[in-house]
């Protein structure tokens, strides 16, 4: 637990009160950077305090300039790495090698919710999902993919620096899209590679349900989910499922769903327990929710489905 008591950050303005900024041009959107822009003043400590945001944040770190705990994973800040924060989560400054106000091209993107507030972007945060990612799990950029994205920061900063018109709410709101959509390019880069490399994550989530199987029916088992898999395997569940995506097709929930089904047809197959009686095995509370999904994966029901074998 930090030995100073945690706060909470709501507002850009706050920020920049923090770094010893003036107050920002605009009020829910901000670039802070340390190459381009005056050296930071950090007037309060943060090293080991926890501070609650209630903000949106992308940050590139240009070196080992910061250590930060999120919740309870620790993030390095090695250079060319992207990390995202969304509202609600707690992060945890622990320091680095580096000064901060001395650090290479780093930067940081901040906004406030509202400022998406009817925007056509609101409505597409869903498809990104690195927001919902570890910390562990951040985005690793290629010198150009960095150069490219600190394109788009930058204007983006000189967009949230001019004086307020009818265009510059649609004209933020698109430069946060390009932004979000170079990241997507780049976890789509960084999924590719790493399904070259090792494309094992689907046998090892295999290997992690075997085991669950086996083990069914034990006092305090439950049927495997995306969360619990993926807590298993040592990933958050969107970052689990976009891997599982690159590399079969097919997401989390679909792979486990199958192999739930198919453990259910070697048990109605070999045994003959009840399909309440297999439900439970499985791992299910309630053997009609077994059944909804037996009939969903195959079009018939547990038991029309062993009659049929």
């Amino acid at each position: 637990m930090s030995a100073t008591a945690p706060f909470s950050i709501e507002s850009v303005a706050q920020v920049h009160a923090l770094v010893g900024r003036a107050p920002p041009p605009h009020p829910l959107v901000s670039v802070i950077a340390a190459s381009w822009q005056p050296p930071l003043d950090i007037t309060i400590p943060v090293v080991g305090r926890a501070i609650t945001t209630g903000l949106y944040v992308i940050s590139l770190k240009s070196g080992d300039e910061c250590h930060a705990e999120f919740g309870r994973q620790l993030h390095d800040g090695a250079a060319g790495v992207v990390v995202f924060a969304s509202p609600g989560q707690t992060i945890t400054p622990t320091g680095g090698k580096t000064a901060p106000d001395r650090a290479g091209d780093g930067w940081s993107v901040i906004f406030h919710p509202d400022l998406l507030r009817e925007s056509p972007v609101a409505a597409a945060m869903h498809r990104f999902r690195f927001f919902g990612y570890a910390e562990r799990e951040a985005l690793h950029l290629t010198e150009p993919e960095q150069k490219q994205l600190t394109q788009v920061v930058r204007q983006l900063e000189h967009e949230a620096s001019s004086p307020p018109d009818a265009f510059a709410q649609d004209a933020l709101t698109a430069q946060l899209q390009l932004l979000f959509s170079w990241c997507q390019r780049g976890y789509a880069r960084q999924f590719a590679v790493r399904t070259r490399e090792g494309g094992a994550v689907a046998a090892k989530l295999d290997r992690h349900l075997d085991g669950c199987f086996a083990s069914a029916g034990r006092a305090g088992e439950a049927v495997p989910t995306v969360r619990s898999c993926a807590r298993a395997l040592g990933y958050s569940p969107d970052y689990l499922s976009d891997l599982l995506r690159a590399e079969t097709g097919k997401s989390a929930r679909d792979h486990i769903h199958h192999a739930i089904v198919e453990a259910a047809k070697a048990r109605l197959l070999s045994s003959e327990a009840t399909v309440s009686e297999v439900a439970h095995a499985l791992g299910f509370e309630h053997p009609q929710h077994f059944s909804k999904l037996f009939a969903r994966r195959t079009g018939q029901s547990p038991g029309e489905w062993r009659r049929r074998q």
